[in-house]
């Protein structure tokens, strides 16, 4: 290992001992989204006539003008404020791990972002969507796909995953006799999380057919498949494929995503009464007022009942 004195402090040097760094602890997703940031941060520099620029010379002043350059060239305030929070995460590595004195991106303000309600379906319109899901042979659907497809769409509804989450589910996280699933969901956090009888039925057509298919018993994952002559875990691009197709053809919607149902799942619990603090903890959000914008959509949505129903409205 290079020693203080010889390393390379260039932030292109420094940015590929972060990402070593962060691969250990970090999911693959998060990593590559350093990354790309990083990547964009480098470039910015390079066209700037400051290619391998030191750490120590990255001043306020020069992330501000990163930013200030992004927001020119029409980047979202998301996407703004990811790229600022992959710098701040950066520096503050080189300053724990490299001596590095300052971290000159704690000094820029993040930008403010539009707050944005997600459309949400209704229970009527979710459970259309969800029921349709089944065997139709003018659609060309095999029976096979179409029971898995079920069983993603029964859980995504029924627990509120996120996509990662469901497909990282093993088949030793789900206790089928108390009806509960073990879920590992951001920062590698467990929590358990009930399942309805709908899904627990979608579950026992699909676990009959999983093992009908005869995969080794090494492979652990809940939704596999054969790819390339090797059994491998669906991917979350996978399942939002799979999503946007029935969407699209039932609903006309090619908008829909995994995320979508994750959405209704909390707006319907909270609108027949369920606890905030209950739905944060199935939801495995670490702040509270991350699941409160839910409130706002059930307050938009009785407010769209109101205008409709009221004689005086």
């Amino acid at each position: 290992m290079a020693t203080e004195q010889h390393r390379d402090r260039t932030v292109e040097a420094s940015a590929k001992r972060f990402l070593a760094f962060v691969r250990f602890g970090c999911a693959p997703t998060s990593v590559r989204s350093y990354e790309q940031d990083l990547i964009v941060f480098a470039k910015f520099l390079s066209d700037q006539g400051h290619e391998g620029l030191a750490v120590e010379a990255v001043t306020r002043m020069t992330i501000r003008e990163f930013i200030a350059e992004q927001r020119r060239l029409g980047r979202a305030h998301a996407t703004l404020a990811r790229r600022l929070s992959a710098l701040r995460v950066f520096f503050d590595y080189l300053m724990q791990e490299e001596g590095l004195e300052s971290n000159p991106a704690r000094r820029v303000a993040t930008p403010r972002i539009p707050k944005k309600l997600p459309a949400v379906m209704t229970a009527e319109e979710t459970n259309q969507l969800v029921d349709q899901v089944q065997h139709d042979s003018k659609r060309d659907r095999s029976a096979d796909t179409v029971i898995r497809d079920r069983l993603l769409f029964e859980l995504l509804y029924s627990t509120g995953l996120r996509v990662s989450e469901l497909i990282g589910l093993n088949l030793e996280d789900i206790d089928r006799s108390e009806r509960w699933i073990r879920v590992r969901g951001k920062g590698r956090k467990e929590r358990e999380v009930p399942y309805g009888a709908k899904a627990d039925e979608a579950l026992e057509r699909y676990m009959n057919l999983r093992a009908s298919l005869d995969p080794p018993t090494h492979e652990r994952g809940l939704f596999i498949h054969r790819w390339g002559g090797e059994w491998r875990r669906l991917t979350a691009r996978s399942v939002g494929m799979i999503v946007k197709k029935y969407a699209k053809a039932f609903n006309g919607d090619p908008s829909l995503h995994p995320h979508s149902l994750r959405h209704a799942f909390a707006t319907h619990l909270l609108a027949e009464g369920a606890d905030l603090r209950a739905i944060q903890e199935l939801l495995g959000h670490a702040s509270l007022s991350t699941t409160q914008r839910y409130t706002q959509l059930s307050i938009e949505n009785l407010m769209k009942v109101y205008d409709k129903a009221h004689p005086k409205a």
